[in-house]
């Protein structure tokens, strides 16, 4: 809130409380073309940290290996889907941006994300430098064969959030990733209820766009169908104050600046690990149980289960507020080692 100025004018005391100024966003970073996309990323290729079965592979490999793909209209980031049993894991990539920021509007437009699949695990997000600290936001995440997307939190201790302000359903409000009262990793979540907005109902529906605002007192975020999609987000200049009401909103009992900070943008697909093969998670996922009876089992004897667990990514562009003294970075921070970039457990 700008400060309340008293202006004196021939001894009258005028008080006057300006307007707050209107966010512009302006274009920070923008991924660029199909072909740039990936130079502006690291492939990760260590040990996944929430275990999954699953061997992440360098860009090289990637290449060689039709994992990732470039053409005129979008980026493919898939799995294999051929190999029977392999002793490693399941070959996929995990990449991390270049890019550092704190603060900022994330827009991303994708035609396709990993299709629903027994033990896979897929997500798009943002971590700080040495998780928890420097926290995280998971903007799509999912597993197996859940049909909605749910939004979430992981920080240290002290940051809760209201249960308004938003159009999804709210599933915990304690960020902490230790929270006692919570199951353990969960954080603070809101499911977006549309079945448009993950897997396999995202990709019958031509997929869509996802914005999350990131600003001093919280993120949020916003999903559009693809016959949603506001036009100035079209056009290339968002404004979220003309959008609807966001699907998830994080504010309330919480220091953001402390709890999040010089993030990263990740995307990865992993499989079975710490929340898609838990044997109570693979228990309850559909019938998952009935093909296998392990995560990592089913994964690893069914490759073409995974065709559809690829990322295609029309754009990505992350926009700053020109009326704002701390937004993105832009990677002016150096990355943060790949050893110290944690991957939350999930449950």
């Amino acid at each position: 809130m700008p400060p309340v100025w008293v202006i004196a004018t021939r001894g009258l005391l005028l008080c006057a409380a300006p307007a707050l100024a209107q966010a512009t966003f302006v274009l920070k970073e923008d991924f660029g073309s199909p072909a740039d996309f990936l130079d502006k990323f690291d492939f990760f290729t260590e040990p996944d940290p929430t275990h999954g079965f699953v061997e992440y592979v360098d860009k090289a490999t990637a290449e060689t290996t039709g994992l990732v793909t470039t053409n005129n209209d979008f980026v493919y980031m898939g799995v294999d889907s051929t190999t029977m049993a392999p002793k490693d894991g399941r070959r996929s990539v995990r990449v991390t941006s270049k890019g550092v920021y704190n603060h900022g509007l994330v827009i991303i437009d994708l035609t396709h994300m990993p299709g629903n699949a027994c033990g896979s695990w897929p997500a798009f997000w943002m971590v700080g430098p040495d998780w928890p600290a420097g926290g995280e936001i998971d903007i799509i995440e999912g597993v197996s064969l859940l049909d909605y997307n749910a939004v979430a939190l992981h920080t240290t201790t002290g940051c809760t959030i209201d249960d308004s302000g938003f159009t999804g359903d709210i599933q915990t409000t304690n960020c902490y990733y230790r929270a006692p009262e919570q199951a353990s990793n969960v954080g603070c979540g809101i499911k977006i209820p549309s079945p448009q907005s993950f897997g396999d109902g995202f990709n019958n529906a031509g997929g869509g766009v996802y914005a999350t605002e990131w600003t001093s007192t919280g993120f949020k975020t916003w999903f559009f169908n693809r016959d949603a999609v506001p036009a100035d987000i079209t056009a290339g200049n968002p404004d979220p104050l003309s959008w609807p009401v966001p699907d998830a909103a994080f504010a309330g009992d919480c220091n953001f600046e402390r709890h999040f900070w010089d993030m990263q943008i990740v995307f990865d697909t992993t499989f079975c690990g710490d929340w898609a093969g838990n044997p109570d998670v693979w228990a309850n996922s559909g019938n998952c149980a009935s093909l296998a009876p392990t995560c990592q089992e089913y994964v690893a004897n069914n490759p073409a289960a995974f065709e559809q667990s690829y990322w295609e990514v029309v754009s990505l562009k992350v926009y700053e507020d020109s009326n704002s003294t701390q937004t993105v970075a832009g990677g002016a921070f150096p990355s943060a080692p790949r050893s110290r970039v944690m991957r939350r457990l999930s449950a």
